[in-house]
């Protein structure tokens, strides 16, 4: 992903505004401002790496509550808040709910500087986990329910003799949909079949006993 970085200013107060535009232009970095929460939700977030900066008292909705909503918008920009009337509590509470960081006016330019190239590092490789995982998970899709019951018994610690007697089949039949699976997956070893569905979950339904049954039922049990 090389996406240009974006970053959003939210802050009632047109002068805090105005400057940051500036320093943050003064850095190559492109900036969106907005007056409110209410407003930036107006204007979806381009889909690119970006930071919040948010002001933590603003007239209706405060920085706070935004932050909390966020994840429930499916936001997951992170956020650095400004505030000419924060303490440490209010610090304290913004960081443990996620916040990159609490900035209390006047602050450094390089210390906001900072937090904003850290946010969209953390931004940027949230990215590239996702689009990671979402690749990995269409490979997934492409098994059949066949190779996928038996790639859930070789993460098991099953060898192909076991697997083909627990699932009432042949060991020739096992030892090619165990092929074609690992084809599908890209990977070459087990260690790497064993990383690929812990990273998606599959671990978890292959600790549960695999069904020898072929009907419905059978089949929605082993749907990750």
């Amino acid at each position: 992903m090389t996406e240009a970085a974006m970053v959003y200013v939210v802050d009632d107060d047109h002068s805090v505004r105005a400057a940051l535009e500036d320093l943050l232009a003064s850095v190559g970095l492109p900036v969106r401002s907005f007056a409110s929460a209410a407003e930036f939700l107006a204007h979806p977030p381009a889909d690119a790496p970006a930071c919040l900066v948010l002001d933590v008292r603003m007239p209706g909705q405060s920085g706070m509550e935004f932050q909390r909503q966020m994840q429930s918008l499916g936001l997951l920009l992170p956020v650095v808040f400004i505030t000419g009337h924060g303490d440490i509590a209010m610090g304290v509470k913004a960081i443990k709910q996620g916040a990159i960081d609490f900035l209390a006016k006047p602050f450094r330019d390089q210390d906001l500087l900072d937090a904003i190239h850290h946010g969209i590092a953390q931004d940027r490789a949230r990215r590239l986990q996702d689009a990671d995982r979402a690749e990995s998970h269409g490979r997934w899709q492409a098994l059949s329910e066949g190779e996928r019951e038996v790639v859930r018994l070789v993460v098991q610690g099953l060898l192909n003799k076991q697997i083909a007697h627990q699932l009432q089949l042949s060991e020739v039949t096992v030892k090619v949909r165990r092929s074609n699976a690992m084809r599908k997956l890209q990977l070459s070893s087990v260690a790497d079949l064993v990383r690929l569905t812990e990273k998606l979950g599959v671990w978890l339904l292959a600790r549960t006993p695999v069904r020898c049954g072929r009907g419905p039922e059978a089949e929605a049990s082993l749907t990750p």
